[in-house]
Formats: structure tokens, sequence, C-alpha cells
């Protein structure tokens, strides 16, 4: 079984310090979150910014200060969002490709999020995987439903993602696939062999998705993206909190923990100089 790769999504576009005083806005909170995250053992940070008010952003700048500011600290894999936030253009959602990193999401399907409708028509998968292509980025393809696992694969016949894939399963969203050892089980045997695959399981699943992924030999997303809280009733004081919490869980079982040079050769990322 391989190491396993722990993702931390520091900040989302949904979760505000309202929820949880810790979830950080600027790109000064957001890398230096990330460099505690990374301390405490993330080998990947997923990477949305906002607005000093807290409200989603888009700016291309925001991005490239953000990812600067965390690379001065740190070297984890950064991928940008491309799901940016409910009702976001696609040029918006795709601003982040410009920032130099090395991953980014993909999500193939549209969503009922909430109250909300996650929209991504056929036509707007297929701009955002060409453009990604053009970046040169590794996607992470983002499965919130079953279906969302087929067409992918009709991505890659088209020629617009290429093999190995990168899938995570986001369980637990209200319109989603719900959080079950079933579905992720469904999942996992659903997608090309030699994939990898990570789960996030948004709110209280966090915890008992990611050790079941620890279990089958997946990876393990956390941070208040997904949830704000570090166990029933308790807020998470970081995001390091909610990755140190993970891993004493991959400790228990006997995973080591990928640094980010083993993430990188897991994924097929090229090392960095």
């Amino acid at each position: 079984m391989e190491k396993l790769i722990i993702t931390c999504a520091v900040t989302g576009a949904e979760v505000t310090k309202k929820d949880n005083p810790a979830v950080p806005y600027t790109p000064e909170e957001l890398a230096e979150s990330s460099f505690f995250a990374f301390c405490a053992g993330a080998s990947v940070i997923h990477l949305h910014v906002r607005n000093p008010d807290g409200t989603p952003a888009y700016s291309r700048d925001l991005f490239r200060k953000t990812v600067d500011l965390i690379r001065k600290k740190c070297d984890p894999i950064i991928m940008v969002s491309t799901g940016g936030a409910v009702g976001m253009s696609i040029d918006q959602r795709t601003e982040g490709l410009d920032a130099g990193t090395e991953m980014c999401s993909l999500t193939t399907g549209s969503v009922n999020f909430g109250s909300d409708v996650f929209l991504n028509t056929p036509s707007d998968i297929e701009k955002v995987a060409t453009r990604i292509q053009q970046k040169g980025h590794k996607p992470e393809i983002e499965i919130f439903d079953a279906g969302m696992v087929d067409n992918a694969l009709a991505l890659v016949k088209k020629g617009l993602l290429k093999e190995p894939l990168a899938f995570q399963f986001v369980l637990g969203v209200p319109g989603g696939i719900g959080a079950s050892v079933r579905s992720l089980s469904y999942l996992a045997d659903s997608i090309p062999a030699g994939s990898t695959w990570t789960v996030a399981g948004v709110g209280r699943h966090e915890f008992s998705m990611g050790a079941h992924a620890i279990l089958m030999g997946g990876n393990v997303r956390v941070g208040l993206e997904d949830n704000v809280y570090v166990r029933k009733g308790v807020l998470a004081e970081s995001n390091a909190a909610l990755v140190e919490r993970i891993a004493k869980i991959a400790k228990e079982f006997d995973r080591p923990i990928a640094d980010p040079n083993d993430a990188r050769r897991i994924l097929g990322l090229k090392p960095r100089a």
C-alpha cells in the first residue's frame, strides 16, 4: 500500500469566520494556514481565494499572490479550484489556472448543492478541461455523484483527459452522493486501474470516511472548506488541527504519510527543482 497523501482544503466558497474564526480569507492568512497544515502532514493544498470580506473571489492576482506566499514558506503541491462558487462564470472559475500551480480541480457534472445548483454543462466541462490541458496542469476529478465518473471517462475518449487519472470523491454534500462505506467502495471500484483516489467527507463525515480511505489504500482530504469541527461540538483551532487528527488515525493503522516528493511520485507529477 502506498503512503497516504493528505490534502488540506484550507478555505472554500461557503464557510466563513462566523462558522469558525479560523477560516482564512486573505493571502497572508491562507499562506500561514497552508504552512501549518503542511507542517502537520499535508502534502497537497487545495486552494480557493476570498475577498477581504470573506466573499468568494476569482482574481488571478489573488491566486498568484497566495501561491507565491505559500511557496516562500513551504513547497506542497498546490491545487487551485476551478469550481469557484455557485454562479461564477467559466472565465471566472479558471482564473486560478494562471497562478503557476501543478494541479487543479475539475468537476465533471452538475449537482444540487444544498439549496443551490452547482452547474457544469457538458460544454462547460469540456471548456474547462481544454483550458487545463492547455496550461499543462494535472486535474483532480471531483466526483459528487456516481455518473460523474462516466463523464470523466468520456473526456478520456475525447482526448481531454489523460490516464492515469486522479479522482476525488466528495461524499455527504446534500444533493450529492451520500457518505457511506457502500458509496465509497462503489466509486473506488468504478475508476480505471492505475488511478489514484482521495475522499473528502463533508462535515461530520470527514474523519469516518477518511479512516475507511486509509484502510482501503486511498487518500484523504480534510480542511475547513469541508468541516469546521475537529470532533463533535469542538471547533477546529486551525486547518493544521484537522490534518493532525487524520495523521494520527493513519499512524494507528500503520499507514505512513506521504511528503510532497512522495505525493508527486504517486500522482505522476514532475519533481520540482
